[in-house]
């Protein structure tokens, strides 16, 4: 890296330090150092979510998915965006969450279902899947920074080889450690919301790197329409074929998000709120927060497929501005995954890349030649030459599947090294260890509160002193720490890495929607449904997490040592998928588990749902809602005195207010400048993009389908256009909003009261 690129990177880094450390001297209670006294408003939960939830895994995953899918797909998933603002608006899940007033999951479940067994094993289930899970996010950035910068896969020190990897990892966790030892969620909320501050210009100047780099018409628009039938990257009438992600996978998406909503819910910043409405408006105003990151992260993914599959780019040319050519990249990234996954094969490695260099650059022509594919691209050539040379045995399969994984991951990151210049990859980085930073540190922390609070205290017959927890807090977050490093250094690449992502998750996700709604929402749901909902979705997908893991090197040789069984199989699997073509087709494949990850969770929460129904009306138990959420008989004076003051408004306001503001959730609680933003968001996010962008493009498509030129411009108006406009409104909006938080935030710590008595034990005492 140049000097300058080094000092953009170490300069912010180390005032994020300092904060850090300097806010040592709030972690007084355990409230402090779990929920940051519970004093943060809307705009530090915005900055300090957006910069906590985008990570370096995200954007490598979305660059890789937009690299094999393109970005037609996302035009189906903004049949998300009307029942998001429902849930936004009307705060489901996040409302009635805060009113609970809980400090963990863990609390929450065993409050509401009578059963520290239960809140135990949820949380071990739950940890156990929050462990493997975040782990990953460690080893994608590991590789991240190994693959981008260029770093060998081993080191030697004082005369000791160690794999880069695991050293990379190493340090990663130890910064992430350092940002939460010093306050807990006080540190964290502070240090992720000055990142957040310091990513939107950063977002804004990657955009706009790319957007003067590519020209739309020759290297976007003419590359991305150059797809087979069925596998269009701009048309989304047009996707069909389609394996991995695809419409069943955006349904299962929208699914997962409303059933799991409160899924993660309790070790996070969802009890850092000021007051439940405090809470809801950071919700709100999420629907605005991410600002240029929504224009940045696809701009990344056109850069990476026009780049490696445009004309222009084939070769050094006077249409090339990068000066590298798109198989330079191959032959980089290919070298660099055969350094790792055959090290110990000097002579195989060098007659691959020998074999590799020996492949002529690509001479395609749009219009003459055929449409590239998934199946057939200039990626196919170097694929099949590894391949072949790494043999047909299950040892050689499974190299194949790590090498063909790696290089999906880490196309993007080698080739943005390549094509950035000396400070745009000084802030790239810079991101990207920002992005780090408070992913690491918020998914370390929300473990090891998880296990605090829901494992050691529920059992703990002692009452814990705020010091004493706080000082387990810090223990277990090393734990957590360690464990992280164990997890991501004999991390497996064997997939996409959402469907990594995807599959560990459901070990949680597959029982958790109906045991965290059905608490909330419900009266009916008891400690047998929520019980059923754990052992059948959560048990279905660590099984088949277990399978698919283990299925290329010993699985599936041992199905092919008995005669006959694969072949049954795989008709077994194509009769099962056969009504639901084309969105799913099971068939038997050497060198991949025949279940996507998407289809496993899909099947894991139908069970969990099913079996919380069930097992909670064989039960017949009924509960008591209002006292779980301090209403009614159960509200503190204070409430009922606000309640009544509320209802006194209402019954003030005409009909006519009272039903618009019935539509979009506004109480009496609402300011002024509450109810603006309300509209605003509802206009931008339901007006505009849902009925006019998706509503009006499909009902237009519906008498009069556009053309690959009319998709063109969708894509050109609805992710650049608009995106920029957004994105300029959003960097100054919270960039003014989460600093005047950030200080009104330190203020707040320093005059609220201690409370020793607040733990998150829950007292069975009525």
């Amino acid at each position: 890296m140049h000097i300058i690129d080094l000092l953009i990177v170490i300069v912010p880094f180390c005032l994020i330090v300092y904060l850090a450390l300097r806010s040592r001297i709030f972690a007084r209670d355990a409230v402090d150092f779990l929920a940051a006294g519970r004093v943060a408003n809307r705009y530090v939960l915005c900055a300090g979510d957006m910069a906590a939830t985008m990570s370096v895994l995200s954007i490598v995953a979305t660059v890789e998915t937009n690299y094999v899918n393109g970005f037609a797909l996302a035009f189906w998933g903004k049949l998300f965006v009307p029942i998001s603002i429902v849930m936004a608006l009307f705060g489901f899940v996040t409302y009635r969450w805060r009113e609970v007033q809980c400090l963990s999951r863990g609390q929450f479940i065993e409050m509401r279902y009578d059963s520290k067994a239960f809140r135990v094993a949820t949380s071990a289930v739950a940890t156990v899947a929050e462990l493997t899970c975040n782990a990953l996010y460690p080893a994608v950035t590991a590789n991240f920074f190994i693959y981008y910068l260029g770093i060998p896969h081993h080191i030697t020190l004082f005369g000791v080889t160690f794999p880069t990897f695991a050293v990379v990892v190493v340090l990663c966790i130890m910064v992430a450690l350092l940002m939460i030892i010093p306050s807990g969620r006080v540190s964290l909320l502070i240090t992720d919301a000055i990142q957040g501050v310091l990513s939107y210009p950063i977002f804004a100047i990657i955009s706009v790197f790319i957007l003067f780099k590519l020209d739309f018409d020759q290297d976007v628009a003419a590359t991305l329409a150059d797809r087979v039938p069925g596998q269009s990257f701009l048309n989304p009438y047009d996707i069909e074929k389609f394996r991995d992600f695809n419409i069943f996978a955006t349904i299962v998406n929208i699914v997962n998000n409303i059933l799991n909503r409160g899924a993660w819910y309790g070790n996070d910043t969802t009890n850092s709120a000021k007051t439940p409405h405090e809470q809801k408006m950071a919700g709100i105003l999420a629907s605005f927060r991410n600002g240029f990151a929504l224009t940045m992260v696809p701009l990344l993914g056109i850069l990476a497929y026009c780049f490696m599959h445009g004309a222009n780019f084939n070769s050094i040319n006077e249409r090339n501005s990068f000066k590298c050519t798109s198989d330079q990249v191959r032959l980089q990234l290919s070298e660099h995954i055969l350094g790792e996954i055959i090290s110990e094969d000097e002579p195989l490695r060098s007659q691959i890349m020998e074999r590799l260099q020996a492949i002529p650059p690509e001479k395609h022509e749009i219009g003459l030649d055929e449409p590239y594919s998934n199946e057939n691209n200039p990626d196919t050539r170097f694929l099949e030459v590894v391949g072949n040379s790494l043999g047909d045995t299950p040892e050689g399969r499974h190299r194949f599947q790590r090498f063909k994984a790696v290089f999906s991951q880490m196309r993007g990151p080698v080739l943005f090294s390549k094509v950035f210049p000396v400070g745009i990859s000084g802030l790239f980085v810079l991101l990207m260890l920002m992005l780090l930073i408070s992913t690491d540190d918020s998914h370390i922390f929300n473990a090891a509160g998880g296990i605090v609070q829901d494992i050691v205290l529920p059992l703990s017959k002692k009452e814990l002193t705020p010091q004493r927890q706080i000082r387990w807090l810090r223990i277990s977050s090393v734990l957590v720490g360690l464990f992280f490093m164990v997890i991501a250094i004999f991390f497996s690449k064997i997939d996409y890495i959402w469907m990594i992502t995807t599959i560990l998750s459901s070990i949680w996700l597959g029982g958790a929607g109906p045991i965290i709604l059905g608490g909330l929402y419900t009266r009916f749901g008891n400690l047998t449904g929520a019980w059923c909902a754990l052992v059948c979705g959560s048990g279905f997908s660590t099984s088949c997490c277990i399978i698919q893991q283990t299925w290329v090197k010993h699985i599936c040789p041992w199905i092919e040592g008995h005669p006959g069984w694969y072949d049954r199989l795989d008709g077994v699997l194509r009769a099962l998928s056969a009504p639901f073509e084309p969105w799913l087709h099971w068939e038997m494949s050497t060198i991949k588990f025949p279940i996507n990850s998407y289809e496993i969770l899909a099947i894991s929460m139908i069970l969990s749902c099913g079996a919380y129904v069930v097992g909670s009306f064989v039960s017949g138990k009924r509960f008591n809602l209002d006292k779980l959420l301090h209403r009614g008989a159960y509200a503190s004076p204070e409430k009922l005195a606000f309640v009544a003051e509320q209802k006194a408004i209402l019954a003030r306001q005409g009909i006519f207010r009272r039903v618009l503001n019935t539509m979009i959730s506004i109480t009496p609680e609402y300011t002024k400048t509450d109810r603006v933003i309300a509209w605003a968001m509802f206009f931008y996010s339901f007006v505009w993009s849902f009925i006019v962008i998706w509503c009006g493009v499909l009902l237009w498509n519906a008498f009069s389908p556009f053309t690959i030129n009319g998709w063109k411009l969708y894509l050109l108006v609805s992710t650049f256009i608009v995106g920029i406009v957004v994105g300029i409104i959003s960097t100054i909006w919270f960039g003014i909003g989460a600093t005047c938080g950030i200080i009104q935030l330190f203020k707040d710590l320093r005059t609220r009261k201690i409370n020793i008595t607040e733990t998150g034990k829950v007292s069975h005492e009525e």
